[in-house]
């Protein structure tokens, strides 16, 4: 905290006397904030990291409701765990401990395997056979020494055919024993449902929920750490009621949305001059709770 702004963190106190356009772009910057369950699974992916090579690697699925942290958080454990150039090692090769690859939007194999080689920095032919894509594919994982793979938005395995999506489902097994490294899935509900759906895979993926968020002190205080990376030159409250009800009831809970709709206030607090969010800007960013958009006539 800062002695002039003492509702601010230090990273952030000195950014409150900056002019209106320079705070509004850091209030919309994407910003980390720690709370107990994502440091639970940082915990989780670095113990899983730790795992020697064996026959049977564990794995991880991340789940959780759409936009509620789950990308951020691989996001995160993936940036503290950046390798290196390959100008700088011995090899000559560079070195990627952790790679993070999006699922395709179906359980497509060659899609999959041209977004590893994407991640991987390696050039890629959209007319490449299977065959010869996962072959390079596989080749890279290895020689740059890849020791967990994270897959993201796992639940586009429901999107095929159910062929496809068995097929994917055995894509996925061969993969571990293969490179004997964990797999940590990531995505919603239905993500879930895709891997319990083979019963290898179930014994294998351990899951780890980021349920909604309900009143409780974790909820405060994610709400007061929030506050304080905002550079508004005038305390808030967001951790005391009722501004903390009324954010809770408009986001229905999901991270993602507290984080927009607060970020909407915040850049009317700048705006207005008011420097502090209040129950009237809440409801005057003219946020839609996120059932509600789905029925919303067009």
């Amino acid at each position: 905290m800062t002695a002039k702004y003492p509702h601010l963190h230090r990273s952030v106190g000195a950014l409150a006397d900056e002019p209106e356009a320079v705070r509004i772009k850091r209030i919309r910057t994407d910003r980390w904030i720690g709370y107990g369950q994502a440091e639970r699974a940082l915990a989780a992916l670095e113990d899983l990291l730790t795992f020697p090579k064996r026959m049977r690697m564990p794995n991880l699925l991340l789940v959780g409701p759409t936009n509620n942290g789950k990308t951020m958080i691989t996001e995160k454990f993936r940036r503290s765990h950046l390798g290196r150039d390959a100008a700088t090692t011995e090899t000559g090769t560079a070195e990627v401990p952790v790679l993070r690859v999006q699922m395709p939007p179906a359980p497509d194999e060659r899609r999959f395997f041209s977004a590893v080689l994407g991640a991987l920095g390696a050039p890629d032919r959209a007319s490449e056979h299977l065959v010869v894509k996962q072959d390079l594919a596989m080749r890279l994982l290895r020689a740059t020494d890849v020791r967990m793979l994270i897959i993201d938005e796992a639940h586009n395995l429901l999107s095929g055919a159910a062929i496809q999506q068995r097929r994917f489902l055995n894509l996925l097994r061969w993969l571990g024993n293969e490179l004997q490294i964990p797999l940590v899935a990531v995505g919603t509900a239905e993500a879930l449902r895709a891997i319990q759906s083979d019963d290898q895979l179930a014994n294998r993926f351990s899951p780890f929920t980021l349920p909604l968020w309900r009143e409780g002190e974790e909820y405060r205080r994610l709400l007061s750490s929030l506050e304080a990376l905002l550079p508004l030159r005038r305390p808030s409250g967001l951790g005391e009621p009722p501004l903390a009800s009324n954010i809770l009831s408009a986001s229905e809970g999901v991270l993602g949305e507290i984080v927009t709709l607060v970020t909407s206030a915040a850049v009317m607090a700048v705006t207005s001059g008011e420097e502090a969010i209040t129950e009237h800007m809440i409801t005057r960013t003219g946020f839609v709770a996120p059932s509600r958009r789905k029925r919303i006539a067009v």
